[in-house]
């Protein structure tokens, strides 16, 4: 399955992937940016359309969750940002925020380490 997420969509799949279960007030609240609640109950049933949400009735209420792993939504979105942007290069979209980035010597360890991970695993 291929996830693509608006900007607005990944703000509330965020809260979800955090929170777990949870309403529309809930989510409304736990918004960096207000939303009207209307405007949270239709974007979460674009998103239940799409099938990365789903919703259990509780009552009159309804407690929408993720139906979708984060880590997929991350795997997808580098893919696409890859395709769109570094010609489906991974190899050039890494090497350019490592460029580009401020890496502290810690987030450095972490990805040589996860490079050597890969590495013992056969992953080219």
């Amino acid at each position: 399955m291929r996830i693509v997420l608006a900007e607005r969509e990944a703000e509330l799949m965020q809260v979800l992937w955090e929170r777990g279960p949870s309403s529309v007030a809930e989510v409304q609240e736990s918004l960096a940016d207000p939303l009207a609640y209307t405007t949270v109950l239709t974007m979460l049933r674009k998103l239940e359309v799409k099938g990365y949400v789903r919703h259990a009735a509780q009552g009159r209420a309804h407690r929408f969750e993720a139906a979708v792993a984060r880590d997929a939504a991350r795997r997808n979105a580098l893919r696409d940002l890859a395709r769109k942007l570094f010609k489906g290069s991974t190899e050039l979209l890494l090497s350019h925020a490592v460029a580009d980035d401020e890496l502290t010597p810690e987030q450095v360890k972490r990805i040589r380490l996860l490079l050597n991970r890969a590495s013992k695993q056969g992953k080219p």
